[in-house]
């Protein structure tokens, strides 16, 4: 792969972000390892957005799933368990209890 190509791929994730219907994030949210603050955050800003298409739970569960697939093979497994953990807990603040 070239350089060119790879920043391509890079910029693609990132376009997604800031010019689709995606949620704006609080800055480094998935950084913070915190499973219940990711899922109150995410929450949150789902509930806020007005750059969403769907339901608020619906458009903070995808979110999350979206970051889970972006980062891919770079997730450690602690970091794989959080991401995880804070899909557990959002279902737990939009009382739903299905997996």
């Amino acid at each position: 792969m070239t350089t060119k190509t790879k920043k391509t791929v890079n910029k693609w994730s990132a376009d997604v972000t800031e010019h689709s219907d995606a949620m704006d994030l609080e800055k480094d949210i998935f950084k913070s390892g915190d499973p219940d603050k990711i899922a109150a955050s995410v929450k949150h800003s789902a509930e806020t957005s007005k750059r969403r298409k769907s339901s608020p739970y619906q458009s903070a569960m995808s979110m999350l799933t979206f970051y889970e697939n972006r980062a891919g093979k770079n997730l450690n497994a602690e970091e794989k368990d959080t991401l995880e953990k804070a899909k557990d807990k959002l279902r737990e603040l939009f009382g739903k209890d299905d997996k």
